[in-house]
């Protein structure tokens, strides 16, 4: 049986007409780009020609939105985990370039390694990783007739998680600029597991074409 891969896959393009960290607010939807580049993902994966067992996103819309034509192409519903949600901040609902000035906010920002203004990156880390494990568990443990070949999961979740986990398995240090992830609208992060532990073996950009004409300021 050849290696299981695990892809986690961001969302695409998020309505958000007054630029707002929107985090974990319900409500906010896929653009009309963003709608075109879930399917730039899920066009992406047909293409590798290898089977998926499940597709499984945030409970969050944007993720769900990105979810579906995943699991249409390849004749998954979406499951949901709630592991894979976006994390927790404390400037959900501003605008940072104005909150950032409000003396108010400034104790929020005093520890960036932890960090201080949202949930901690360890949190996510140990969330993320779980819910990878357990997306290669159910793979593994898939022994019907229909398992022989490549079995592969579909994550879909949001910048900050998905670039949590590729640092922790990289073995490099949290504390980062957020300017500088490799994680764009609807790319795609891939995992194997060898041994017990996680690989990254993959990093695909399929929505890079439409980018140009997209806004993503409403990630943590």
């Amino acid at each position: 049986m050849a290696a299981s891969q695990v892809h986690l896959v961001r969302h695409g393009e998020v309505h958000n007409p007054e630029g707002i960290l929107y985090g974990r607010m319900p409500g906010f939807h896929l653009s009309e780009l963003g709608h075109r580049m879930a399917q730039a993902a899920a066009d992406d994966l047909v293409a590798r020609d290898r089977a998926v067992a499940a597709v499984i996103a945030s409970p969050l819309q944007r993720t769900q939105e990105s979810a579906a034509p995943i699991a249409s192409a390849f004749g998954r519903e979406v499951e949901t985990d709630a592991r894979l949600i976006e994390g927790a901040n404390h400037f959900e609902g501003s605008v940072m370039s104005r909150a950032l000035r409000n003396p108010i906010n400034w104790p929020r920002m005093i520890n960036p390694l932890r960090p201080s203004w949202g949930e901690s990156y360890r949190s996510i880390e140990q969330r993320m990783l779980a819910a990878v494990h357990d997306a290669f568990d159910s793979v593994a443990d898939d022994t019907s007739a229909a398992a022989n070949g490549p079995r592969d999961v579909v994550l879909v979740g949001h910048q900050l998680p998905i670039w949590v986990t590729h640092l922790s398995v990289a073995g490099e240090r949290f504390m980062h600029d957020p300017r500088e992830r490799r994680c764009f609208l609807s790319s795609i992060t891939t995992f194997e597991r060898v041994n017990g532990e996680l690989v990254e073996v993959g990093y695909a950009d399929p929505a890079s074409s439409l980018a140009a004409h997209s806004t993503d300021v409403g990630a943590v």
